[in-house]
């Protein structure tokens, strides 16, 4: 490679490294602006939070969101019927939930984490109880 060559392949090197820059710090600016935009409702949001608990008379305090999954349904049955023991699936025909064997495995296994964790006791092979 001669002098001319090696010089004309720096420049063309060069010249991509400017275009690569170029496009990165358009980039940059792009991001700058979406920044800027969302720290914008960012501070909308928090003022209006301010605003709303401010205006909110005291004691008033919002309801909470429905949190009645597949594991509290479980849990809140045991927790009427703390004597009784279930089978997996007793407890989907009281819960009026599918008695269709999927379902009902998926609920065993959901049984068996709450055995593991210690909300429930396993009395007899397929039964849960309560732990009292």
């Amino acid at each position: 490679m001669n002098l001319a060559e090696l010089l004309a392949d720096l420049r063309t090197r060069q010249d991509e490294a400017t275009a690569r820059a170029t496009e990165l710090r358009a980039r940059i600016e792009e991001l700058a602006a979406d920044l800027a935009e969302a720290e914008m409702r960012l501070t909308d949001l928090a003022t209006a939070r301010k605003i709303i608990a401010e205006i909110t008379p005291a004691g008033t305090e919002p309801e909470p969101p429905e949190t009645n999954t597949t594991y509290q349904a479980i849990v809140n049955a045991f927790n009427q019927h703390p004597d009784q023991e279930f089978r997996a699936r007793e407890l989907h025909e009281l819960l009026g939930m599918p008695t269709d064997e999927a379902s009902v495995n998926i609920t065993r296994s959901r049984l068996g984490r709450l055995t593991r964790q210690g909300f429930l006791t396993q009395p007899g092979r397929g039964r849960y109880q309560k732990r009292t």
